[in-house]
């Protein structure tokens, strides 16, 4: 081991996220001196099968607060790792894991466990002298990353204006990310602009800075994004074309699902079909978490009858989970996968199931939580593990721009040497 390189300080305190709720901060310094730091996120619509993070009860922030997980990143963690080779990153996890001793890391707290996780494989870069991502990236030019870009939002994120929780942008015709951004700007300018124009109140915005207007269906939030892309001048389906986070799981009711919003309940093959009525009409390229987390036979229907030629995203089904994921491929489900490494608990976690994906011909698309931060070291794994596609949220709230931004960067410093993935990441069955 390199004693250059050897963790020789874990220090952690209470951030905040977002949200104004507490979330663990975590600085990782090396015996030469090297320092990386990580602020970890939180969601709100988080899944059954996601690793737990750890919050303190009682009254202090309503519960919320994180007082327990600093104290056992720094007496428990920090004291476990000491000595340990920061490049050594799948020992480390795989440390901290054994010490949690749960299989969703809920003794120690996965918000504990993913701080030290990240803040260590930025020690470690930083000890190289070079990027995160070049860092973590095998050899080859950097690969900028399609953004899917949140326009308008419902559900969790915006306090049920609608039951569908996302409504993004997928600019397909960029040739460039800094180009896609800029589709997307136009975008978002052109639907707040037609929702005001129908007397819509579009400036206030949800919890990932998209638009949370009052709107009396989910196909009318479709609507009203179909406009805002008319209204931007650009080409729906060849310019830019849209994709949809159902989050299905959420409105889940037994063996049905209701939605809140329009005040009317489904069985799984009543959404599929409803779903298949807005792809007739709008050109929607992906799909995610059409249905809920343990429906794995609406999600055979769903992928018979979309996988070869429609991105199908699996959130919460797959939960960035080995062994959930290994459960999609044999079945034949899905063709694509949101990696969110908190929802692992580890980076090596997560990065497992971003190789064991891309082995199987799934897309994958790195992703935020709706309570973030303004660290950006997700815009840098989206890039070193070559994952093709980001979801971060809007091109509003500072959280957001931070991982766009340094995207922006990145791309500026590759100069011609970056590659940016383009249409060809979306998702697709391969016959």
């Amino acid at each position: 081991m390199s004693n250059a390189t050897a963790i020789d300080r874990v220090m952690a305190w209470e951030a905040l996220d977002s949200r104004g709720t507490p979330t663990v901060a975590c600085e990782v310094r090396v015996a030469g001196g090297a320092v990386g730091t990580a602020t970890v996120p939180s969601g709100a619509s988080t899944g059954a099968h996601e690793a737990r993070e750890l919050r303190d009860g009682g009254e202090r922030y309503a519960g919320r607060g994180v007082q327990q997980a600093v104290s056992n990143v720094e007496r428990i963690l920090g004291p476990a790792v000491h000595g340990h080779d920061a490049r050594d990153q799948a020992g480390l996890d795989a440390t901290m894991r054994q010490l949690d001793g749960t299989p969703n890391l809920g003794r120690l707290g996965a918000n504990a466990i993913l701080a030290v996780s990240i803040a260590t494989a930025r020690a470690a870069a930083a000890a190289a002298n070079v990027p995160l991502h070049r860092y973590l990236a095998a050899d080859g030019d950097p690969l900028l990353p399609m953004p899917m870009i949140n326009i308008v939002s419902g559900g969790a994120h915006a306090g049920g204006a609608v039951d569908v929780q996302d409504f993004l942008i997928v600019p397909v015709g960029a040739e460039s990310f800094a180009q896609a951004i800029e589709w997307a700007w136009r975008v978002r300018r052109a639907t707040a602009s037609v929702a005001s124009e129908r007397g819509l109140i579009a400036v206030l915005v949800a919890d990932e800075g998209g638009l949370g207007p009052s709107l009396p269906s989910n196909r009318a939030a479709l609507e009203l994004l179909a406009s805002g892309i008319a209204r931007a001048g650009l080409q729906p389906g060849a310019e830019v074309a849209i994709a949809i986070d159902v989050a299905a799981t959420q409105f889940v009711q037994g063996n049905h699902y209701h939605l809140a919003a329009e005040d009317r309940t489904v069985d799984a093959a009543g959404l599929l079909e409803e779903l298949a009525e807005w792809r007739a009409s709008y050109p929607i390229v992906s799909l995610e978490d059409p249905v809920g987390e343990d429906d794995w036979d609406g999600w055979r229907d769903a992928s018979t009858r979309w996988a070869t030629d429609l991105q199908l995203l699996g959130d919460d089904l797959f939960a960035t989970d080995l062994q959930r994921l290994e459960r999609g491929i044999d079945m034949g489900v899905a063709n694509a996968v949101l990696v969110k490494p908190n929802q692992s608990g580890t980076l090596s976690g997560a990065k497992a199931v971003v190789i064991r994906a891309h082995e199987a011909g799934y897309a994958t698309v790195v992703s935020a939580r709706s309570g973030d931060t303004e660290d950006d070291w997700l815009a840098d794994l989206a890039v070193g593990w070559r994952a093709g596609q980001i979801k971060v949220g809007s091109l509003t709230r500072s959280e957001r721009t931070a991982k766009w931004n340094r995207l922006l960067r990145i791309e500026k410093e590759a100069g011609g040497r970056a590659v940016f993935a383009g249409r060809a990441a979306l998702g697709r069955r391969r016959t």
